[in-house]
């Protein structure tokens, strides 16, 4: 089955690199959201740090949603197009054809937040962590990243074109939003600070946070994985209900 997923993650890949444009914008769109904020927001905003050392994190995140949404509309594009029907009919099962997507989304993922990052160095981020640091901040970014790949899975499943899928992926993107993320939780009106300080990515990024700068960062570290791991189980077993309705 490890082969077999192989297989289709090179499959996926290779589909994506006959898609130029659709990897460009997928590349640049969060370095452009990240550029905007730093360049023409970062100075109104006060986060106690220089506004590229706050905003890195969130940056990466919500690269990582864009990436997710291609996983969505991929997936559905193939059950749209008969090629999941193809690929049954040769004794490829859902488990396979679905763990394909899912590596190349992250390997995608894991490429593009590379390039964010690099951006992020050339215009000021200073990361102080160490070795250990780095690893369990990318630790924690591949378990984020893998947990929504799934869910983008499940949402390319659920929906019944590649532009329906495409819609389904807003909640993705729109999340890091009212997160702290971009400004700090504490300057969002009230009524919002109960949702920004419990909903799942908010953890996540505190966590890269505390992590690429050095600071303590307590259990959040925990409650992000936690948060990653109720994902993934949720939308693994969301897929294989889906895909067993799909392929009936």
């Amino acid at each position: 089955m490890t082969a077999t997923a192989l297989t289709m993650a090179g499959r996926s890949l290779r589909v994506s690199r006959r898609s130029p444009d659709a990897i460009i914008a997928a590349l640049m769109l969060p370095i452009m959201l990240m550029l905007i904020f730093v360049y023409f927001f970062g100075g109104a905003i006060d986060t106690g740090t220089t506004y590229v050392t706050y905003v890195v994190p969130g940056a990466m995140l919500l690269c990582a949603g864009f990436g997710a949404a291609s996983t969505a509309v991929s997936v559905a594009h193939d059950m749209h197009s008969g090629a999941i029907d193809r690929f049954r009919s040769l004794d490829v099962g859902g488990v396979p054809l679905l763990a394909g997507h899912v590596t190349a989304s992250v390997v995608r993922n894991l490429v593009s937040t590379t390039l964010v990052l690099a951006v992020a160095l050339a215009i000021g981020f200073r990361p102080q962590a160490s070795a250990g640091t780095y690893l369990a901040a990318a630790a924690l970014l591949v378990a984020y990243i893998t947990a929504i790949s799934w869910l983008a899975a499940a949402l390319g499943l659920l929906a019944r074109t590649p532009e329906a899928a495409g819609g389904f992926t807003f909640l993705m993107m729109f999340l890091p939003y009212p997160s702290s993320a971009f400004v700090p939780i504490d300057t969002m009106p009230g009524w919002l600070h109960g949702f920004a300080d419990h909903q799942p990515l908010t953890p996540v990024i505190e966590s890269l946070r505390a992590l690429l700068l050095d600071q303590p960062a307590g259990n959040t570290p925990w409650t992000a994985l936690t948060w990653c791991a109720g994902i993934l189980a949720g939308s693994l077993a969301l897929t294989l209900v889906l895909f067993r309705r799909r392929t009936r």
